[in-house]
């Protein structure tokens, strides 16, 4: 996602009078203005996915821990942290995962030649350099690991 694509949204939020989705694109906003001041460049598209994959991370930290907490008078919080998550995971690329995942993952065994366990930190690097880190980890790790000896 641009920046422009981001403000758009924030904009279509903003007349759609959805105030979940507004503070959370102002909250991706917010994080990929201090990257702009920090490093005093204009964002990139993976300034931004970086930024949304971080707040995500945050926000299923949180939900997660209300969750095991089993706080039932946290319940509207529980619900808006949901209602969050749902937005971030939409702002993000698609993951790579299922048949894709397992055929690239089998061109990158066959391209490095892995053939031990020893292996699978390269093929997971590899993995994750192709993709930009937009596939499923749990379920290549199994994957690869079932393929090496």
């Amino acid at each position: 996602m641009k920046k422009e694509e981001l403000l758009e949204q924030i904009k279509l939020a903003m007349k759609a009078h959805d105030k979940a989705r507004v503070s959370i694109l102002r909250q991706v906003n917010q994080a990929v203005k201090q990257v702009e001041v920090d490093e005093r460049r204009d964002a990139t598209e993976a300034d931004i996915t970086k930024a949304v994959k971080k707040l995500q991370k945050v926000t299923a930290e949180e939900l997660d821990g209300l969750r095991k907490a089993g706080a039932e008078s946290h319940a509207e919080r529980i619900q808006e942290l949901s209602t969050q998550a749902n937005v971030l995971s939409q702002l993000l690329p698609r993951q790579l995962e299922g048949a894709d995942l397992e055929k690239l993952a089998d061109s990158l065994i066959a391209e490095l030649g892995a053939t031990s366990k020893r292996d699978m930190g390269k093929i997971m690097g590899a993995l994750t350099k192709a993709t930009n880190g937009n596939f499923d980890k749990p379920a290549a790790a199994a994957y690869v690991g079932s393929k090496l000896s």
